[in-house]
Order: C-alpha cells, then structure tokens, then sequence
C-alpha cells in the first residue's frame, strides 16, 4: 500500500513540477522576448504562409499554443488584425507546440534536477538582468524535464496496480474515450505538452501502445482549444470567431486523420517510442497545417457565417473610406476628412464624460471609455493606411496636407489615450484609497474640464473650416487653459500648507489630472498654429 501511495505522489508531485516548470519557462521567455514579439506581430500581412511563421516564432516563444491563440482572441477583437491573418497564425501555432514535445522525447530527462541545479547557481550568483532571465528560462525547462522523470517513476508503479491497469484497458479498447478524456485533461491543466508528457512515461513502461498515444495526442490538440473559447466568453464576435476556428480546424484535423491511425502509428513506429510519439505529434500538426493553408481565405467565409454579429455587436469601422479607390485625390481627402472628424466626435465624447469618472466608480463607464478608445485607435490606424496608399496617386501639393492630417489624427489619438491610460488610472486610484477632493478642488477641476471640453469642438471646426479667425480664439483658450492650470495648483499648494485632509489625501492625483487636461488641451491645438499661419 506505501508503494501505491509513493507512486501516486511521485505521478502527481512530477505532473506538478512539469506544470510549474511549463509555467516558469513561459513567463520568462516572454520577458526575454518582449521586444521580439511585437516586432513579429508588426510584420503579419495578408498572405497565410507569413501568419504560419508568426505562429511558429510565437508559440516557442511563450509554450504555450492556447495562451497564443488567447492573445489573438484580444487583438481580432480591438481589430488589429484581421480573421483571416489570424487563421494563418493559429495553424503555426499548433506547428510551435511540438517543439517542447520533441525536447521530452530526447534522452535529457534523467538530467533535469542537474538542469535545474545548475541554472539555479548561475541565475542566483548573476547581477546581470538578461543572464538572469535566460537562467529562469532554463531552469523552468530544468523543471519539466524533472517533472517527466518523476512522472515515469510513478507509472512504473501504476502499471502493477490493477484498477490502473483496467481503465488504460478501457482506454486502449476505445479510441473516443482516450480522446475525451485527454482533452478534458488537456483543458484543465491548459497544456498540451504535459498530457503528450504524461503518454509517452506510460508508453515507456509498456501500459499503452503507439496507437493510443496517437489518440492521446489527438484528444491534447483538441484539449488546447478550451482556454481559447474561454478567453472568449463574454467578448465580442470577433473573438468568439478565433476561438471557434481554432476549435474546428482541430477538431477537422483530428477527424481527418483518425480514420488513418493504425496506419499512420506503422508508419511513425521506430521502436522508440517517445521519439515516435513526438515525431507523429510533429507530423500530425505540419500535415494539418499544409492541408489547410490554402483554405484559409474560405475558412474564414465559412467561420463569419456560423458566428455572425449579433445587431449590438456590429463591427466598428471606417464609414467613409474605400480602401484602392483613388479616383481623385481631392475627393478622397474630402473623405478622410470627415473619417477623421468623426474620430474627433469620440475623442470629444471621452473627454466630456471624463470628470464623471471621479465622481463614482461607474463600472459601466469606465468599459464605455476603453471601447470609445479602441474605436479611435481604429480610425487612425485606417485613417493612416488609406492615405499611405492614397501618398502614390497625389502631387506635392496633396501630399503636405495628408502628412498634416496624418499629424491631426495622431495628436487626436494620444489625446484618447491620455483619457484610456492616464484619467482613468487616476480615477481608479481615487476610489481605491477612497478618497475625496476637497471643495475648491472639485471647483477647479470642473472649470479646467469645462474650458477644454468647450475647447476640442473648435478645434474640429477649425480644421474643417481652416478658418484663421478661429484659429486665434483656440489659441487664446489654450493659453488660458495653461494659465487656469497654473493657478489652480497654486491654490492646491496654498491648501496643502494651510493642511486641509482632503487636499493632502488627493494630492497627486489632483496635480496630475489638472496637467492630463492640459496636455489634451495642447494634444487637440497643435494643428491650429498651422492654420493661424496659413489660413484658408
């Protein structure tokens, strides 16, 4: 009985440190990554094959396909990128996970503690950041390889336990079984690379054959779907439509070539059975991807068909620009102009409602602000777009007034984010510590909020009008705005000496949400000086 009960502890001590060590590996290779990352999702294009790259690169990265394909879940869904370009990148991702797989399949898992051990003196004994950061990416691939280790001693054990031995029988026997179970599993423990672990330690001692290893790596690529359709919950459609493709395009794979095992296991077996688990693991997600890279473009006809936009869920988008046509190029800035003055429209939305967020802690507000500044970072991005393609198709002449206006919309956009980023951060902050501002301060807040409120819809007019006259009023109301600034946090000042509770409790927070108004103030101005020199 102490022997079945070690054996159970070193079985679940070794899933434990595989999981830790799967955990560590990832969360340090993308801090050490970072900069990388992004560079690769800057480089996504239209055509799949680079998305399979990225979903490669990716994938190793952070080892973890389900962790991958949640972050795209959040980027389809603020349409940065595309469904389509997001297909591409899943069917990489499923390539990337086996790249973990096929370490564990190398004879290295009896040096994991000394991998571990080793790693641990360098990352202890280093000052310098990088070297510590590649140590702990060791050290967590240390821990995996441990954690196998410990897990083959445990099923070395199991094997002799008959209640053990009889569900694998029922395992072996039936297929579907050995698939549910293992994505049910999959899905708890979100990696595929601990179930494909967990097979080949009992491949090793004989308990299953290559066969069902092959049905288990089928259930795993179906298990790493769940933490994708549960990233979805509760977002929009687009996300949910990342999810689901994600979920079929395995599920097809797995269907595809479930009729072909017993073949495909004759065809993988070498007699080294965790290399041939690995290898069919690799063969499996390569040969998914190519069969379906060239369908990309209908499976995502297909996947906008079955989950379709609710009518509140519509997509946010340009309404006035057609992307490639260019008939003329006075027209087409026409357009761009009232695309860019309805972006404008929500800037000056957020910054009204702004001051209400320091009043209460509105939940639904402050989901209404981040979704308004998505919509903006949108309309920028495709604002700069069409007039990066429209730049070939116009003179000189056209050309300093779309850098002009590229220069506009950008200056709107960083004003949305100081509402996004820094207002309502400010505001966060003020209901956490459950603070209040004093009197005077709330009066002071109110005026320099009301002054650029009243300020940004000039602004519009000016650049639609281009009018000289109005130019000079919005540069008088900015330099007001500084001078209410200047002497409001005098004020507080005088407060803070005269040691009036409230002004002392908000102090920061009140100094830095009357220079955030400020500088959106001066964000939405900077192209009236422009106009003020030229006029019409």
């Amino acid at each position: 009985m102490y022997e079945i009960h070690s054996s159970f502890i070193y079985t679940l001590g070794g899933i434990s440190l595989f999981m830790f060590g799967m955990s560590f590996a990832s969360e340090n290779l993308q801090k050490l990554m970072a900069n990388r990352m992004r560079d690769l999702m800057s480089k996504l294009s239209n055509r799949p094959f680079y998305g399979v790259i990225v979903g490669m690169a990716l994938t190793f990265m952070i080892q973890s396909s389900g962790a991958v394909t949640s972050m795209l879940v959040g980027l389809g869904s603020s349409g940065v990128i595309t469904l389509r370009q997001v297909m591409s990148v899943i069917l990489g991702t499923a390539i990337g996970t086996t790249f973990t797989v096929q370490l564990l399949s190398l004879n290295i898992v009896q040096y994991g503690m000394a991998i571990f051990s080793f790693s641990f003196v360098v990352y202890f004994l280093s000052k310098k950041r990088g070297v510590k950061q590649t140590m702990a990416v060791v050290m967590g691939f240390g821990m995996i390889f441990w954690g196998l280790e410990l897990i083959s001693t445990g099923t070395m054990v199991l094997k002799n336990i008959d209640y053990f031995k009889s569900a694998l029988e029922i395992l072996n026997e039936n297929p579907l079984y050995s698939i549910l179970l293992t994505a049910f599993f999959t899905a708890i423990v979100h990696s595929s690379a601990v179930t494909i672990g967990f097979a080949m330690s009992l491949a090793s001692t004989g308990m299953i054959d290559l066969s069902t290893a092959i049905y288990w790596v089928y259930g795993a690529n179906i298990g790493t779907t769940a933490t994708a359709l549960l990233a979805a919950t509760g977002g929009n459609y687009v996300g949910r439509q990342v999810a689901w493709a994600h979920f079929f395009y395995k599920v097809i794979s797995v269907l595809i070539f479930y009729v072909f095992t017993d073949l495909f296991a004759q065809l993988m077996s070498t007699g080294l059975i965790a290399r041939d688990i690995a290898n069919s693991h690799t063969v499996f997600n390569v040969a998914a991807a190519i069969i379906f890279l060239p369908f990309v473009k209908w499976g995502s006809i297909a996947i906008e068909k079955l989950f379709p936009a609710s009518s509140s869920e519509k997509e946010f988008g340009v309404k006035f620009l057609d992307r490639g046509v260019f008939d003329s190029s006075s027209v087409a800035l026409a357009n761009v102009e009232r695309e860019l003055l309805r972006m404008g429209d929500i800037v000056a939305l957020m910054v009204k409602d702004s001051i209400d967020l320091f009043k209460d802690e509105d939940l639904d507000l402050i989901e209404s602000i981040k979704e308004r500044d998505t919509k903006v970072d949108i309309l920028n991005k495709e604002i700069n777009l069409y007039l990066a393609d429209l730049i070939d198709h116009s003179d000189a002449g056209d050309t300093k007034r779309m850098l002009r206006i590229m220069t506009f919309a950008s200056d709107l956009e960083s004003a949305a984010d100081v509402i996004d980023n820094s207002i309502l951060e400010l505001s966060k902050k003020k209901h956490f510590l459950k603070v209040e501002f004093s009197k005077s301060g709330w009066e002071e807040m109110h005026t320099l909020h009301a002054e650029v409120s009243r300020l940004i819809p000039m602004a519009l007019s000016c650049f639609q009008l281009q009018n000289k006259e109005l130019a000079e009023k919005i540069i008088e109301s900015k330099r007001n705005i500084r001078v209410l600034e200047k002497r409001f946090k005098e004020s507080h000042m005088r407060r803070l000496v005269a040691g009036k509770k409230a002004s002392i409790n908000t102090s920061s927070i009140h100094l830095d949400a009357l220079n955030d108004y400020r500088r959106i103030a001066g964000l939405v101005s900077n192209y009236i000086y422009h106009v003020r020199k030229t006029g019409r």
